[in-house]
């Protein structure tokens, strides 16, 4: 990444390079059910607060939820919840596992749980054909990610300039406003900036579906066939655990 000059800053622009497809198991709201966008609500509210407009990353979460139909009682409830408003309290951490699957392959998983001491030993089992405990994190960037779409035709890096993310690039799927006659894209924050440039979009009118931390994988490894078929089942067993949020995997697309 090249680093901002003094002044007004520069950002690079490029094409997808595939480091979006590593990550296993969206979570930006449009493959969410109903329980899981609850979740994504509580979470969002306990790491930035209870109040949507302060709280960029809450507001998109919120959004995700009522286009899964959830009610405005029951996102009150998952804000309050979050947030530790009342009798109820979110019992839920994050808890980070680093590690390498079959051949090698760099994988970071994200887990929800209330009892790490119940999910460590699992994820111990899970990993039984890899590697648990490698440390692994520097080989992935560690950003934040707002994917958003403007109905009108837009210069996206002029909009990245602006709102003060570091990249941009095209969404490979554009949403069909986007590609009817506006413009989607994908942009990358450092970590303190993502409310920032999450409120700076929406306020110039692009409407922002992810608003999320995410792992890139600096260099994604490149597998034949029957070992790329190896690790993707390692992966799809750690994808269906219960506790598990998401999973990022350095694997070349």
């Amino acid at each position: 990444r090249r680093p901002r000059p003094h002044g007004r800053p520069e950002v690079e622009a490029h094409a997808p390079v595939g480091r979006f497809d590593n990550i296993l198991l969206a979570t930006d709201g449009s493959d969410y059910s109903a329980g899981a966008t609850r979740i994504a609500v509580a979470m969002a509210a306990k790491a930035g607060g209870p109040d949507p407009a302060m709280n960029a990353r809450l507001a998109v979460a919120v959004e995700a939820a009522r286009k899964q139909g959830v009610s405005n009682e029951a996102i009150g409830r998952a804000i309050d919840k979050g947030a530790g408003v009342g009798s109820e309290k979110l019992e839920l951490e994050l808890v980070t596992y680093e590690g390498y699957a079959p051949h090698h392959v760099p994988v970071i998983v994200e887990c929800l749980t209330d009892n790490r001491n119940r999910t460590a030993p699992e994820m111990r089992v899970l990993f039984r054909k890899g590697q648990l405990g490698a440390k692994v994190a520097f080989l992935f960037e560690h950003v934040g990610v707002v994917e958003a779409v403007h109905p009108e035709a837009r210069d996206a890096e002029e909009a990245a300039i602006e709102a003060g993310a570091q990249e941009v690039e095209p969404l490979e799927e554009a949403p069909a406003e986007a590609a009817a006659a506006g413009t989607g894209a994908r942009f990358l924050t450092e970590r303190t900036d993502l409310d920032a440039v999450t409120k700076a979009l929406a306020a110039a009118g692009w409407v922002v579906s992810v608003s999320e931390m995410r792992y890139l994988a600096r260099e994604p490894v490149r597998l034949a066939a029957p070992e790329r078929t190896e690790v993707e089942e390692f992966l799809e067993a750690l994808d269906d655990h219960d506790d598990v949020h998401r999973v990022h995997a350095a694997l070349d697309a």
